[in-house]
């Protein structure tokens, strides 16, 4: 690989991408990391849960304490089962929960599925999400258009509503948004905008939350190495992918998921409606 190259050239036909076949497979999490027990106890729920960032989220959530259940789609099924193993190598419990988010229907049914197992549920992650690279606006169809935001926002609000009545004072949402939301993307026009809707989405949910002690923020990733990557772009893309940041590299989501613990645990007791921003190096106003 050349210098302007982080990972060798590969590309997934069909979306979402698997992360059982991607080269380099990504860090789920880092061989020195102490857990805490930050989050003994506890129990979350994790969209986008099978791979990725999700897979990592799941796999530290259980280091700390946490039982988790994790949404996926059938396609996913074989990324899904290996994460299940190593929540379970964890020594805790892993639900899985398999369907379409873009069904109303089922962003109910994975809340109330979660509780049935569990009995509570003290942490929502919404984290799953689509993207389709256009180079023009006209590119973009309805089609597109309407699965992007059903997969990227509305399932965060029909999720979020379906879960706020088992959430306590203490719980906490966290929602996965993008450095796009704070910068745009011209060839991500339709996920872009679902970012940005995001990071309103958490800010608005915290202010009408805070007064029962409910905590809503959002993590924002910068350009992570996940199954989305090699699904989406081209292969010399995904070659050079990450190389444009500061640190010159593209993030591991294992760098990624202690975000979403700090905001999980009483750590982060006195911050709601906040974005953190693991994104290489960028400087972005918020």
């Amino acid at each position: 690989m050349s210098d302007k190259e982080n990972f060798p050239k590969q590309h997934q036909e069909e979306q979402p991408g698997k992360q059982h076949l991607m080269n380099p497979e990504p860090e789920v999490i880092k061989k020195n990391y102490k857990a805490a027990g930050k989050l003994q106890g506890k129990v979350a729920l994790i969209t986008g849960g099978d791979s990725g960032i999700g897979r990592s989220v799941a796999l530290h959530f259980s280091k700390e304490g946490a039982s988790v259940a994790i949404v996926y789609t059938p396609e996913e099924e074989k990324d899904a089962f290996d994460t299940k193993a190593m929540v379970e190598d964890a020594g805790q419990d892993c639900l899985l929960l398999s369907g379409d988010l873009r069904n109303a229907a089922f962003c109910t049914e994975v809340v109330e599925k979660t509780v049935e197992r569990f009995g509570k549920l003290n942490i929502l992650v919404n984290n799953a999400a689509e993207q389709r690279p256009k180079e023009t606006l006209e590119e973009v169809s309805d089609d597109q258009l309407e699965s992007t935001f059903e997969t990227n926002i509305f399932a965060y609000f029909r999720v979020a509503r379906a879960a706020v009545k088992y959430l306590q004072q203490g719980d906490s949402i966290i929602n996965t948004t993008s450095v796009t939301s704070f910068r745009g993307s011209a060839q991500l026009l339709d996920y872009s905008s679902t970012k940005g809707a995001i990071t309103s989405f958490t800010r608005s949910l915290s202010i009408n939350l805070a007064k029962k002690g409910i905590r809503v923020n959002g993590v924002s990733p910068g350009p992570i190495w996940t199954p989305l990557i090699p699904s989406t772009f081209d292969k010399e893309k995904v070659a050079s992918f990450g190389t444009n940041v500061p640190l010159g590299r593209a993030g591991q989501p294992s760098e990624v998921a202690p975000c979403f613990v700090f905001l999980a645990s009483d750590d982060a007791s006195y911050i709601t409606g906040q974005t953190l921003h693991p994104n290489g190096g960028e400087v972005i106003n918020t």
